[in-house]
């Protein structure tokens, strides 16, 4: 298990309290998840500013010091507590390739087991660019295989496309890993969150997610749903509620799918929504979009 947080903003802010100073930053969380961490922020460059550690954030003056300087509209930030792969710097998320970043909360169930037939659905030229032991690596060069057979993956892309893609990886992955008729408990965990520094995408599977947009509540928590179709001035997505400055946070249900466009237009799927396809075309149909 591991804890993630997203943040995409329309203009650029700092994330010194989520990442440190609130109640239950990922400071906090990283004294169980002490396997690592990493900061991907985006700016004036297309391909992000990265830094990782393989230490705990909690005690590595290195993770303190880069969340204060952070001031950007897109910013990725994991804690990792280590179920596949040796605690390396190879394994510390963030995982990039171009302008991608890519983190994972979650574990492939018997992943050595099903290596080789989860690794069958990598690119081949994109098989080569894994340098680590992860789980989460090959989820991501599915996810980029995916999104590849549907255009340039440095191009312009459009957040269903992500977000089809996204679902795609997922029920690969699961046909591969849950047996059929087995407890939703013992299926592979999933959350995944992927961005370019414009769209930002996250799915939930098996392990808790939550956004917000920044409003204020006394509970931390919100009544209103954030509703697909919302004109948004910041996302924020985290693993667990971050409630030090009384953030209002939405749970994201379990098989949903979340997102914002460039435009920071939010958007909301079920996962059934996307019908698997063997090779997505170019020009996908619009998924329906579930209205809340």
């Amino acid at each position: 298990m591991c804890r993630l947080f997203g943040f995409r903003s329309s203009i650029p802010a700092a994330v010194h309290p989520a990442l440190v100073t609130q109640k239950n930053s990922l400071v906090i969380q990283s004294r169980e998840h002490k396997d690592g961490w990493g900061i991907a922020a985006y700016g004036i460059e297309q391909r992000p500013t990265v830094a990782h550690g393989v230490g705990p954030a909690h005690s590595d003056p290195d993770f303190h010091r880069l969340s204060s300087l952070v001031s950007s509209h897109t910013v990725v930030a994991h804690v990792r507590q280590a179920s596949v792969g040796s605690v390396e710097l190879r394994n510390s998320h963030p995982f990039l390739y171009g302008r991608w970043s890519f983190v994972h909360n979650g574990t492939l169930k018997d992943f050595d087991q099903h290596r080789a037939a989860v690794e069958a659905h990598i690119r081949p030229d994109l098989r080569s660019n894994i340098r680590g032991t992860t789980d989460t690596e090959r989820c991501f060069h599915i996810f980029l295989t995916r999104l590849g057979a549907r255009g340039a993956l440095e191009g312009a892309v459009s957040v269903e496309d992500v977000a089809r893609s996204l679902a795609e990886t997922m029920e690969l992955v699961a046909s591969i890993t849950d047996v059929p008729g087995a407890d939703p408990k013992d299926r592979s965990a999933m959350n995944f969150l992927v961005t370019n520094g414009e769209v930002m995408v996250a799915t939930r599977r098996n392990r808790t997610l939550f956004l917000s947009d920044g409003r204020r509540s006394a509970s931390c928590t919100s009544a209103e749903t954030i509703r697909h179709g919302t004109q948004l001035d910041q996302l924020l997505i985290a693993s667990e509620v971050l409630c030090g400055n009384h953030t209002a946070w939405n749970e994201v249900s379990e098989e949903e799918i979340i997102g914002v466009d460039g435009r920071l237009v939010l958007h909301r799927w079920r996962l059934a929504d996307f019908a698997m396809v063997a090779e997505p075309p170019r020009s996908s149909p619009q998924p329906r979009a579930e209205q809340r």
